[in-house]
């Protein structure tokens, strides 16, 4: 029997490893589905071949997903997200001349009190016409968004007392190396080759400001969905089943090893291994420590295409793109995450199942909730912001007069 074949886009890092492994440890096969994978450089490029039928699927930036349906930028095109390839994973790493100016041990920094000594050092830079330059590997990326939340929070204003540029996440270190940027906020691998390579230390990792932030998702146009439902069913049981073996610690080396292949992610496998299980090295030539729920996947639901995650982008969305707020946006937005879909396709697998699509975000402390489930055992853990905020998806307007 002839297999089923869909294309999918990514960019090298280490949160493709789901449609990656699904193909190399025979996950999609089983499900009578050949993955071809076609690797690019840039966000742009992944979302124009999605567009114009190049792939059926896309490992995409979540907030380029709502972006295209929402026509930010281009014509809008209707989009589908049935399955979150994980949370977090994502770093801010400093060029070491800076690094060396706000950090004074080898530890990770504490959000708030690097921020407040970042603030210091931003705007007298800007008043000297110097102002500090991050980069982010899109405009609608979750780097962004995480980047820029942080920065407000502490005082500093985006765009205005500091600079953020798009950059590739593959030539983040080599840009830091050339000193034409400060700091980055990119996925794994790339900020672990900067400090490999002697050019990066860094400072905080992107669960520090949101502990359960959305990364990755799978991405498609809703007519690929409506066309191929069968399909598309079949993939999300192969990406979980892969989701399942690589939290398992015994399948991380091969894991690591498939994803460092040339036409793969072409790095190091070191760096790449320390990611898969949640260690991080912070300095040069130092030992790497261990950053609880850095990469998250697969636990608590995790590939759950939750709307409430949705309206949090879209929020963010308007807040730096400096539009008003619109309920028909908002609605958009969120119906581009499928939760129904997700549910639909694994039920009867005996995968936990929320029974609500939206919760609100950032309020969990503690030891965890349980959550309830159409399916198995869910509880869900902690997942606050790095303030102290919690986002409530019905009152966006509220909670956007709310923020700096």
């Amino acid at each position: 029997m002839a297999l089923d074949r869909v294309r999918i886009g990514f960019l090298p890092l280490v949160d493709a490893a789901l449609p990656i492994l699904a193909r190399e440890q025979g996950f999609a096969k089983a499900e009578g589905i050949e993955i071809e994978l076609v690797r690019d450089m840039s966000w742009a490029t992944v979302r124009d071949r999605l567009l114009y039928g190049h792939t059926d699927a896309a490992h995409m930036v979540a907030p380029l997903a709502l972006a295209t349906a929402l026509g930010r930028g281009r014509p809008a095109v209707a989009m589908a997200v049935p399955f979150v390839l994980g949370l977090n994973g994502n770093a801010i790493t400093l060029a070491l001349p800076l690094a060396d100016q706000l950090l004074d041990s080898d530890s990770l920094g504490d959000p708030v009190v690097l921020g407040a000594r970042l603030k210091t050092l931003a705007l007298a830079r800007a008043a000297a016409g110097k102002r500090l330059r991050f980069g982010v590997v899109h405009r609608y990326s979750s780097h962004n968004y995480m980047l820029r939340y942080w920065l407000a929070a502490v005082g500093i204003r985006p765009d205005v007392d500091i600079e953020i540029v798009t950059i590739s996440p593959s030539f983040a270190a080599d840009a830091l190396a050339a000193g034409e940027i400060d700091g980055i906020c990119v996925g794994e691998p790339w900020n672990s080759v900067a400090v490999d390579r002697g050019v990066g230390r860094i400072a905080l990792v992107t669960a520090q400001i949101w502990r359960r932030g959305v990364e990755k998702v799978l991405a498609m146009t809703a007519d690929t969905l409506a066309q191929r439902s069968d399909t598309v069913a079949r993939l999300i049981r192969a990406l979980h089943a892969a989701a399942a073996r690589f939290v398992d610690a015994d399948s991380q080396a091969e894991s690591a090893a498939i994803l460092a292949r040339p036409e793969y992610l072409a790095a190091p496998v070191d760096p790449i291994a320390r990611a898969i299980g949640d260690r991080v090295r912070l300095v040069p030539g130092a030992e790497p420590v261990h950053v609880p729920d850095f990469m998250f996947q697969y636990r608590e639901a995790a590939n759950f295409p939750w709307r409430s995650q949705a309206a949090w982008l879209y929020s963010q969305m308007t807040r730096w793109d400096g539009t008003p707020f619109s309920a028909a946006e908002a609605e958009t937005a969120q119906g581009v995450f499928r939760p129904d879909v997700y549910r639909a396709a694994l039920a009867g697998s005996g995968a936990p199942l929320p029974g609500a699509s939206s919760k609100i975000e950032g309020a969990i402390g503690g030891t965890g909730v349980a959550a309830g489930s159409t399916q198995g055992r869910l509880i869900l853990g902690r997942d606050p912001f790095f303030d102290h905020r919690a986002f409530d998806p019905d009152d966006i307007p509220g909670y956007l007069k709310a923020l700096p």
